[in-house]
């Protein structure tokens, strides 16, 4: 390896220290980010790349990247109403793939829409008040298709800071005019549109925002954002992906707790979150920009369209959400969120931004957190370590994500699991500052704990026993297995 290329140990460095890394021979210089990920491995440090073995419900096993097997209550995986398991979805998709094979076997722009797809477009279009909606095969692919579609190099973009990255990199796509405003500040973004348009009146500006930023769970002042847009002669789009389906009355998110149903420019969001599928879309008014769309956003363009189940599974969630079982799993899910930030404070686990399906846990050093992340999967529980670059250097957090379906029997185990791994891993850090034990001998020192009462330990999980039924009462595996 290169001397000039970065090193580290196994609570040092980021992924950002890899992004730019120096030397001639393409493939030969990214075994620098391997040697820090294996040092990682090593150590029980590396906490990306999982999957479980029979799907993301509320308890699952799962194996980590190396293929170490773990049983836990799973608050890692986004299903926020609890619809991946949902009797009538499941019963959606197998009659649509009977029915119509399970391949859309083009674009949009070329005989890759099926009547499914075509009939998506318009129930979304209703359900958010616009006249019409493109379909994209991913969120991503919706997020970076409307701005690299829409914007050209001569255009700007001004754009919350903390914006998702198929924002941010579909912004870097479309043109170098791109002016990042703090977070949640429109005071920022009114300076930047003003400087813009101080000297150029003839080109234009897209303002680009999400609608509940899933690393803080907060939310912006939508309906001034608009009006500052307008003030300006600039766009505004909103990313509705998170709380889209699973917040508000009638689960039309922050856009109808703000009373802008309708109103907002371009709105664009995911099926991945709430509605039990991939996929993505974006809302505007007049078909103008729809067929716009499909011919310049290469996303919509030049990838497949969604598969006529995805379509039909993702109008199956529509339906859910917009009638009484979508309001009584909202409130389910609503009381879930509660009670874990609740407990979590109770236990000294400080929580960021408001109540959302997204339960962010304060950590704040990446050592303290890595440490913690290390011993979860002994103690039976999955849940996502987020570390800098995507949040800042120092607040690392966990990102928990919670079920309708979660029990509260999920909800005490995770607290219970969590708090003790994050005692333990205080105690970790304290024993390694002060050179009583080290990363090699740790384990040895300070064995991983077992959650109480149960024989799972990683790498020695039975998973011969059949899971019980999604038909049956509660239609969640993870539920039926917490009782």
């Amino acid at each position: 390896m290169n001397e000039t290329q970065p090193r580290f140990d196994a609570l040092g460095g980021s992924m950002r220290d890899f992004r730019y890394l120096p030397g001639a021979d393409l493939l030969a210089r990214v075994g620098a980010f391997y040697e820090w990920q294996q040092t990682r491995r090593a150590a029980g440090l590396w906490p990306l790349g999982r999957s479980t073995e029979q799907g993301a419900f509320s308890r699952c096993s799962a194996r980590t990247d190396e293929g170490e097997l773990f049983n836990g209550v799973n608050f890692a995986s986004q299903d926020y109403l609890s619809l991946n398991s949902h009797p009538a979805i499941l019963e959606t998709a197998i009659e649509t793939m009977r029915e119509y094979g399970v391949h859309s076997a083009g674009s949009p722009a070329l005989v890759g829409n099926t009547s499914l797809s075509l009939a998506l477009e318009d129930k979304i279009a209703a359900f958010l008040g616009y006249d019409h909606v493109a379909l994209f095969p991913t969120g991503w692919a919706a997020g970076f298709g409307a701005i690299k579609g829409l914007v050209r190099p001569h255009d700007y973009i001004v754009m919350d800071a903390l914006s998702h990255a198929c924002l941010q990199e579909g912004a870097q796509a479309a043109t170098r005019n791109i002016h990042l405003f703090r977070h949640n500040q429109i005071e920022g973004a009114r300076e930047k549109l003003a400087k813009i348009r101080s000297t150029d009146t003839e080109n234009g500006i897209l303002v680009v925002v999400e609608s509940l930023y899933s690393m803080d769970s907060d939310t912006p002042d939508i309906r001034a954002l608009q009006e500052l847009a307008h003030e300006y002669g600039a766009t505004l789009l909103v990313d509705v992906a998170h709380d889209l389906g699973n917040l508000g009355p009638t689960g039309r998110g922050f856009l109808e707790i703000q009373d802008m149903i309708g109103k907002v420019d371009v709105v664009m969001g995911s099926f991945s979150k709430t509605f039990a599928s991939n996929g993505g879309f974006v809302a505007a008014r007049g078909r103008s920009v729809k067929e716009y769309m499909r011919y310049f956003s290469s996303p919509n363009t030049f990838s497949n369209a969604l598969s006529p189940a995805s379509a039909a599974i993702v109008g199956k969630a529509f339906d859910i959400v917009d009638c009484p079982e979508g309001a009584e799993l909202r409130a389910e899910l609503m009381g879930n969120i509660k009670l874990l930030r609740s407990m979590l404070g109770e236990c000294g686990l400080e929580t960021y931004g408001d109540p959302s399906a997204i339960v962010c846990v304060k950590m704040g050093t990446e050592a303290l957190a890595r440490l913690a992340s290390r011993r979860l999967p002994s103690m039976g529980m999955l849940a996502n370590l987020v570390e800098f670059p995507a949040v800042p250097k120092g607040q690392a957090r966990f990102r928990l994500q919670v079920m309708a379906k979660h029990s509260q029997r999920d909800i005490l185990d995770a607290v219970y699991r969590l708090s003790t791994a994050v005692a333990d891993a205080r105690r970790d850090v304290e024993a390694l500052e002060s050179g009583q034990a080290t990363l090699e001998t740790i384990d040895t020192d300070r064995p991983l704990r077992r959650p109480e009462g149960e024989a799972a330990t990683i790498s020695s999980v039975d998973t011969s026993a059949a899971s019980p039924s999604p038909h049956a009462a509660g239609w969640d595996r993870g539920t039926s297995a917490a009782a």
